[in-house]
């Protein structure tokens, strides 16, 4: 038989797997942590959560000026020999604010799409996201999903339904969020509201003015751009943010093409029911001039006829004058 007609013989197993022990492999399979310039790691693109230095960021600096960086950042390298940030951001800045030249790292191969999906999830799970966080990030996901399943590009809150419906909201949100398909849509139309108006959604969260519930600006957010920075002037002016009944007018006008600014600004100078100012009466106050006898329960039905019998007193008085 010659070379030629010699036939190769096919093993049914892998070679390496031959001269390698079970625990050998299984080192092999562990992902590596390696220690890189953290000059050479990119902040993730449009990266939708807030890195910021507050008291949280110091004590972080602190554990790692005591203890190092325990937890690895996650990386994947880049086209041009740098590395993109999926998961560690904070960690990155204290080390950077600490002047550390490395940071331990997990190199993950992914695509594009597998990336923005891993870097929302892992960020998804810190405890306080503000709704500007949430909204852009499921935004980003649901762009990610829609690509990976080539879902049709529709109108938007039609395909993230359809979204919801493909991959669950275990797979879209993660477990740990319990956001509904529903009120997934609300978060990505927060995306359409122009950065002052989202600013004011934000707010409500501290209840720092001005502030906007999320009812009403997932209304505002099918306003035109124009019309948007209308209403924000108006609220500028006015120190006051729409009701969730004026954000629906809002909305209808835009649709019908009737909306303008004039027509914003006699709007929310009506009165909201929100606003109308409460009577306040300091209770330690109050229970100095109330009898002891007087139950709690009769408190309202004793000041009213207090303040009756005092109304008939002074009418008295002045008929004596």
């Amino acid at each position: 038989m010659n070379e030629s007609q010699k036939q190769e013989i096919k093993m049914s197993f892998n070679v390496d797997d031959f001269f390698t022990t079970q625990e050998q492999r299984d080192e092999d399979k562990k992902e590596k942590v390696e220690e890189i310039n953290i000059n050479l790691i990119d902040n993730f693109k449009d990266h939708p959560f807030k890195v910021e230095e507050n008291d949280e960021l110091k004590a972080l600096e602190e554990s790692i000026k005591v203890s190092g960086v325990l937890s690895p950042v996650i990386v994947r390298k880049k086209d041009d020999n740098r590395y993109e940030m999926l998961s560690g951001h904070r960690r990155k800045l204290a080390s950077e604010l600490l002047g550390l030249n490395t940071i331990p790292c997990i190199i993950r191969n992914l695509s594009d799409d597998e990336a923005t999906i891993f870097m929302v999830d892992s960020n998804l799970q810190r405890e306080k996201l503000l709704p500007s966080e949430k909204a852009f990030a499921y935004k980003m996901k649901y762009d990610a999903l829609k690509n990976q399943r080539k879902l049709p590009a529709k109108q938007l809150d039609t395909s993230v339904r359809q979204v919801v419906a493909v991959v669950r909201s275990d797979d879209l949100l993660g477990n740990e969020q319990g956001d509904s398909g529903r009120q997934v849509q609300r978060y990505i139309r927060l995306t359409f509201l122009i950065p002052e108006l989202l600013q004011m959604v934000d707010n409500n969260e501290f209840d720092i003015k001005p502030k906007m519930a999320m009812s009403p600006a997932v209304e505002i957010s099918y306003l035109k751009e124009n019309e948007q920075l209308w209403l924000l002037d108006v609220i500028e002016k006015n120190e006051s943010t729409p009701s969730h009944a004026q954000s629906i007018t809002f909305k209808e006008m835009s649709r019908s093409g009737n909306l303008t600014k004039d027509e914003i600004e006699k709007q929310m100078l009506q009165l909201k029911p929100n606003q109308v100012e409460k009577f306040k009466i300091d209770e330690k106050k109050l229970y100095t001039v109330i009898p002891k006898n007087v139950k709690r329960e009769n408190i309202e039905d004793f000041v009213m006829k207090a303040c009756e019998f005092y109304s008939r007193h002074l009418k008295n008085r002045e008929h004596e004058r």
